[in-house]
């Protein structure tokens, strides 16, 4: 097994425990791996593995990664702040956003969303 699949293994059944130790359902617990500065043919490693969602906060490097990575169902989460000035391209290229911390900043992610696309998820900082 690869570092990889051990650290991911190792995460899982921390995962578990915790969610057992409250009376929650693991199958619950949605695992976000946090993939900036990684190489792509690392998120193609963990997705083999069984990750789908993966989270960036560098927009170009996301960018580069999701291009190179285009075959694979995964789910993209930005999770740095945001300028806006990027707002179009994290609208067009992400599924989940986690970093909202302004109304200006919904509302262009809103609006800048292609009409093609499921509605952006959005997480909103208070």
């Amino acid at each position: 097994m690869s570092t990889l699949a051990d650290n991911l293994s190792a995460i899982s059944a921390r995962i578990a425990s915790a969610a057992q130790a409250v009376g929650r359902d693991p199958a619950s617990v949605q695992l976000l791996a946090v993939s900036k500065t990684k190489p792509a043919s690392a998120i193609r490693e963990i997705h083999a593995a069984g990750v789908h969602d993966f989270g960036e906060n560098y927009l170009q490097e996301a960018l580069t990664k999701q291009q190179a990575l285009s075959d694979l169902p995964l789910i993209w989460h930005f999770i740095g702040p945001i300028q806006s000035n990027k707002t179009k391209a994290i609208a067009e290229h992400f599924d989940w956003v986690h970093s909202v911390d302004r109304l200006k900043i919904a509302q262009r992610l809103s609006e800048q969303r292609p009409a093609g696309l499921a509605p952006l998820n959005i997480c909103l900082q208070v």
